[in-house]
């Protein structure tokens, strides 16, 4: 697997929307100007309304490809929600990373922070109910555009434009576009599901899911 050299486009964050939907919500995330510190619970500025399925250690930072806005442009149109980085929620946009580029474990130089894959990204009706497209969260998990989640092992500081280097990669033959089919696609076998229950690199919600599916 060749891994091209990725531009980091921007760093986002959100503020706490009581408004959205039934319930509070911080998916709306808007690029943020100058140096942001990330801290082992993510960007300083950054909110998470529901902090039971969103945010803490495992979710840290929520990554999105900003090739995939043109994709869902075609599919939809004129949709503001794909008119750039953070539509999808995410707060690291990059040009040359996908899911079948980046694998489980990774270790990224993110300015001065060190981040670490944790897994790729579940999709929920929000993204529906943002784009106002029922059905988005389930067109997300038959093409495997999913993004994916650090933990962040090393604070530091960071900005759009800084270097965003790999420098480590323990488990090559897992990327997360095979790890998001194996978990959430539903093309997993029993002696995958078992290998993923017992991955410490893994994040302890995708293991347990993994060992249900294993029986």
């Amino acid at each position: 697997m060749t891994t091209p050299t990725p531009r980091l486009l921007a760093l986002l964050a959100g503020q706490i929307d009581p408004h959205f939907a039934d319930e509070p919500s911080a998916i709306a995330k808007r690029p943020i100007a100058g140096p942001v510190a990330i801290t082992l619970l993510g960007l300083d500025c950054d909110q998470q309304a529901d902090r039971v399925h969103h945010g803490g250690p495992d979710k840290a930072l929520h990554h999105y490809p900003a090739e995939h806005y043109a994709h869902w442009q075609a599919l939809h149109g004129d949709c503001p929600m794909f008119a750039g980085p953070g539509g999808f929620g995410e707060n690291v946009a990059t040009e040359g990373l996908n899911e079948n580029a980046v694998c489980l474990g990774d270790r990224y130089r993110l300015g001065t922070a060190l981040v670490e894959v944790s897994h790729g990204r579940q999709p929920c009706w929000k993204l529906d109910h943002r784009a106002g497209l029922r059905g988005l969260s389930a067109r997300v998990v038959r093409n495997g555009r999913c993004g994916w989640y650090y933990r962040v092992l090393e604070p530091g500081m960071a900005q759009a434009g800084d270097p965003f280097t790999l420098v480590e990669r323990p488990l090559p033959q897992w990327s997360v576009a095979r790890l998001f089919s194996v978990v959430i696609g539903g093309s997993g076998s029993t002696a995958e599901w078992h290998e993923l229950a017992g991955q410490a690199l893994l994040a302890e919600v995708w293991r347990k899911r993994a060992a249900e599916l294993a029986g």
